[in-house]
């Protein structure tokens, strides 16, 4: 069965792959692009879904309540006993597993690059791989069926932020009571979604597959990865071999971590594109939900408590809209119906500086780890001003 959703060639992203970023992404790749009849290969995953989480939902949450679920959950990740559900020991035990193929250093590698964007990390994740999947209509289907837009985007926001500094942490990924856990609670967070969006009996398969399904799943782990990475380099930041290399080992594991096989993710930049180019290059028009989306998240520094003050809320605002159309590009913001800003600028600025940097940051391993614990301290310090003004508790490194 092939849903509506697979729309080839997708009118939005085939120009942002014949113009835009994409042009630039293909540029990189060694060998050619997919064709359709290799892409088509993927639809499947369209109806794939992390079954042994969705099972946990139904037989622990649903049953037992989430205090019990939590409570059980602590005592398994504490490699404690736990008179609970067979399958709920099975998805822990299966988080604290270490695969054979898992490589610590590369894991680290990818970590250390992710630590030492900084705030600009923070930037490209935001109004980069953010926004511009929100130009998909139908992986936004959903957030909008689970009341995303009543939420508010700068709890979304604050919860996607606080996940990613938590798990980029160093060694933190590998730790049980910080990167396994957080991984574990997002995995049943969308596992939860899902089988709520199924209950309720409104979801229609035939045209977008199943709720947060496989190849979905793929595409928004690529967005941390090849687009995190792309976005840096517009912005300066010189990445090494090495760390390119551990961006995409780290979002292997992470990927495994939430639900979705190991075998499914790239290990190279060259995959990698080619995997994003066969979800972006299929994706159906932006609707109304899209509009409505990339509305609440570009309002969010008005909307939301954080910053405080007028005049930097009205600031804040402008410098995203900024990086959203030099990211983005001139076809995606107006679909996206996003305000024109003269603040685009402000990225090219960036990069200039940011450039000039690039040679002392790889002067030599000091000035190298240097770079991380400054850009490190820079992104708890973000990402700890939006959880104190959502009344939730700070995070640290140590």
């Amino acid at each position: 069965m092939i849903p509506s959703r697979f729309y080839y060639p997708s009118p939005g992203f085939s120009i942002y792959w014949k113009s835009g970023n994409g042009k630039n992404l293909a540029e990189k790749l060694i060998g050619k692009l997919p064709e359709k009849t290799e892409i088509e290969a993927f639809i499947p995953r369209l109806f794939e879904t992390d079954s042994l989480a969705d099972q946990v939902i139904r037989e622990v949450y649903q049953v037992h309540g989430f205090k019990q679920a939590d409570s059980w959950i602590e005592a398994l990740l504490a490699n404690k006993q736990a008179e609970c559900p067979e399958s709920l020991i099975q998805l822990v035990n299966q988080t604290l597993e270490t695969p054979s193929w898992l490589n610590a250093e590369l894991l680290e590698s990818g970590a250390c690059l992710c630590r030492r964007s900084g705030s600009i990390g923070l930037m490209v994740l935001r109004n980069y791989c953010l926004m511009g999947g929100y130009e998909s209509s139908a992986i936004n289907k959903p957030l909008v069926f689970t009341g995303a837009l009543k939420k508010g985007a700068a709890k979304r926001l604050t919860e996607t932020t606080e996940f990613w500094v938590s798990i980029v942490g160093e060694n933190a990924i590998t730790n049980p009571q910080i990167g396994l856990k957080e991984c574990l609670k997002i995995r049943l967070m969308h596992a939860y979604a899902r089988v709520s969006i199924l209950d309720e009996g409104k979801w229609q398969e035939a045209d977008w597959g199943a709720p947060l399904n496989q190849w979905d799943m793929l595409a928004t782990n690529l967005g941390f990865s090849i687009i995190f990475l792309d976005g840096l380099r517009k912005l300066g930041i010189k990445p090494t071999e090495e760390e390119i290399q551990g961006l995409f080992h780290f979002w292997k594991y992470v990927g495994s971590l939430l639900g979705t096989p190991a075998e499914t993710f790239p290990e190279t930049e060259s995959d990698a594109i080619r995997a994003i180019y066969a979800w972006t290059i299929t994706q159906a028009p932006a609707d109304d939900d899209t509009i409505a989306l990339a509305k609440a998240l570009t309002l969010e520094p008005i909307d939301g408590p954080f910053p405080s003050r007028n005049w930097e809320k009205k600031l804040v605002y402008k410098t995203h809209l900024g990086y959203n159309w030099f990211f983005l590009g001139k076809t995606s913001c107006q679909t996206m119906q996003l305000p024109k800003t003269s603040w685009q600028i402000y990225p090219h600025i960036q990069r200039f500086f940011v450039r000039l940097a690039q040679p002392f940051v790889h002067w030599s391993g000091k000035s190298y780890h240097r770079s991380i614990l400054c850009n490190r301290k820079a992104q708890i310090k973000v990402v700890n001003a939006y959880l104190k003004s959502h009344g939730r508790k700070t995070i640290t490194d140590k």
